[in-house]
């Protein structure tokens, strides 16, 4: 079953079948599901294959472009289509690791290499308790920004560490 799932995901990311097919593995269950249902709610993520972003500067600067090398048009379609970024349902996120910026997968790199990484320079971080732990992790996708994992609507609204929970889900609601 799980070289069959592994078989189903590079299909995915070959675009030899559609990137809105879901590929669920429930080990306990011993399913393995897919979701090719309209409606769903996909959400892009940058890949991550031995812990680096399939994500390189070129796919940057083809996209600001417009175009690749060769002169053809190169569009956010050819993102997901070249295996860089993938759309993931809840169901399927329920069985990745997702690195939630690219300097957690770099910090990861480092600790399974054996490096410490370099602590903070004694300034304060607010943003210090949104950091990964200590620990190396087995990534297998990035956020394209921390902000993504709220959703459009909760990503406009002001100040949203500054509110309840509650208040902030009845506003993106």
């Amino acid at each position: 079953a799980a070289n069959l799932v592994k078989t189903l995901k590079k299909l995915r990311r070959r675009d030899d079948i559609s990137p809105e097919v879901s590929v669920v593995r429930d080990i306990r269950e011993k399913e393995l599901r897919l979701y090719t249902d309209a409606g769903r709610v996909c959400r892009p993520l940058f890949i991550v294959e031995n812990q680096q972003l399939a994500l390189q500067k070129k796919h940057i600067r083809w996209l600001s472009n417009g175009y690749n090398e060769e002169g053809e048009e190169f569009k956010w379609e050819h993102l997901i289509k070249g295996g860089v970024v993938e759309l993931l349902d809840a169901e399927e996120e329920e069985t990745v690791m997702i690195s939630m910026t690219p300097e957690d997968l770099e910090n990861s790199r480092l600790q399974q290499s054996g490096v410490v990484p370099p602590p903070n320079d004694g300034e304060f971080d607010p943003a210090a308790r949104l950091k990964a732990g200590t620990h190396a992790h087995t990534w297998t996708h990035c956020e394209i920004h921390p902000s993504m994992i709220l959703g459009i609507c909760a990503s406009i609204i002001p100040f949203p560490d500054h509110n309840q929970s509650p208040r902030n889900t009845y506003q993106s609601a």
